[in-house]
């Protein structure tokens, strides 16, 4: 028998947060269907993964022909490509069945399906064209998924870092160790200071006493389950791959939402500069009761 599953505990597979293209274009339609075939135990994550990655590697194919036609038709098997690509995990979720080496496939598929689409897209439209142009806007795409993975891995270690350093500092000065960032504890933000709990550490205040209409809007979009980084890694591969092939404005779309990420990148560095500036403050006077005490 087909086991069932309600649709408050299917949408409990939801991030907390999510790109907006997640949330308003893909979710609506994952969802749904990740109730229904949950049920299956043959439909495991994994198989979902597979398929996606298949689904990539066609529409890089497709992409390949350079003709509007298909180029529609290699955006919309991008397009499932990635809906799949959001109902694995939720399945994994879901079922309590996911594992190490499904994220492991997951992330390489990825991977690989963002270089064979790079190739497909613009070597498709350099064999057409001659132009090498096409080649730059390729190496370009490759570049800026690049650099936000990367950026993102190590703003990641970055805060790692500086959640066990203050927890040390803390045990030390006889605290509770256990630590959360503000931004864990709290769904609305104040602009300034927030105090939320003695085991709670806010070291994005400087941030966002600078910027409180951003902390606005970042609570306004909280509520949608949207995250304020804009343009990340998946709008942009969004409109490269879908928007840009759909409107026949591929360099277009690729050299604006390539600028736009590249902005909203150095906004989150900006931010993590704050943030460890603030970080070394709150270090340091942990520290100091420690040696008064």
């Amino acid at each position: 028998m087909v086991s069932t599953f309600s649709a408050e505990r299917v949408r409990a597979t939801l991030k907390d947060r999510d790109a907006w293209w997640t949330v308003l274009l893909v979710d609506p339609v994952a969802t749904p269907i990740v109730r229904r075939v949950a049920g299956y135990r043959w439909v495991t994550p994994n198989r979902i993964t597979l398929v996606a990655f298949l689904l990539g590697l066609v529409a890089a194919a497709a992409f390949w022909q350079a003709t509007w036609g298909w180029l529609a038709v290699g955006a919309l098997l991008f397009h499932l490509s990635f809906v799949l690509d959001c109902m694995d995990g939720k399945v994994a979720r879901l079922r309590g069945d996911g594992s190490a080496f499904g994220a492991w496939l997951d992330f390489i598929g990825d991977r690989i399906k963002d270089l064979t689409c790079t190739a497909g897209l613009f070597g498709g439209q350099w064999a057409v064209t001659g132009d090498d142009r096409w080649l730059g806007l390729g190496a370009l795409v490759l570049f800026v998924n690049m650099f936000r993975y990367l950026n993102g891995a190590q703003m990641n270690k970055v805060r790692d870092d500086m959640r066990e350093r203050m927890e040390r500092a803390r045990r030390a000065a006889g605290l509770d160790g256990g630590l959360r960032w503000v931004e864990e504890a709290m769904d609305v933000l104040p602009a300034g200071t927030a105090s939320a709990g003695a085991s709670v550490a806010d070291i994005n205040d400087d941030f966002r006493a600078r910027y409180g209409r951003f902390v606005g809007l970042r609570n306004a979009l909280r509520r949608y389950r949207i995250r304020p980084h804009l343009v990340s890694g998946i709008e942009f591969q969004m409109f490269v791959f879908i928007v840009g092939p759909l409107t026949g404005r591929v360099a277009l779309v690729t050299l604006v939402t390539g600028a736009l990420l590249l902005v909203f990148e150095a906004g989150l560095i900006y931010k993590l500069w704050l943030s460890t500036r603030s970080f070394e403050r709150q270090l340091a006077a942990l520290r100091e009761s420690v040696t008064a005490g």
